[in-house]
């Protein structure tokens, strides 16, 4: 049974950064693919950020130029650096990864930006 432990969330004020991690209990290389989602409360979840096994990224339009996902082997972690960030960044960001037909989730950290 693979685990995903997320961490790296808190309170921010606007404009302010932070890291989120999500550590992974198999090698990242198992993986086809890891993905950092969000969910608001009232709202559908979202993909934010995408990283396949061969390093291709991509990422929600409304985080472009300001969210950075990248992941480390030798940690088995993915990262997702969060800049500029904006109260409708507020959720919980929940951590995927993809193994063919099978998909595990993290249990997500909270992530709220407020003066």
């Amino acid at each position: 049974q693979v685990q995903l432990v997320e961490s790296g969330g808190g309170l921010v004020q606007p404009g302010g950064s932070l890291r989120l991690s999500c550590a992974a209990s198999a090698s990242i290389f198992s993986f086809s693919a890891m993905g950092w989602y969000r969910q608001a409360p009232g709202k559908q979840r979202e993909l934010v950020a995408h990283i396949t096994n061969g390093g291709s990224t991509r990422y929600a339009d409304s985080v472009k130029g300001r969210f950075t996902i990248s992941r480390d082997n030798a940690k088995n972690t993915v990262y997702l650096q969060m800049n500029v960030l904006k109260p409708e960044d507020t959720a919980v960001y929940l951590c995927n990864a993809e193994g063919g037909v099978l998909a595990w989730w993290g249990q997500g950290t909270q992530v709220t930006v407020s003066f």
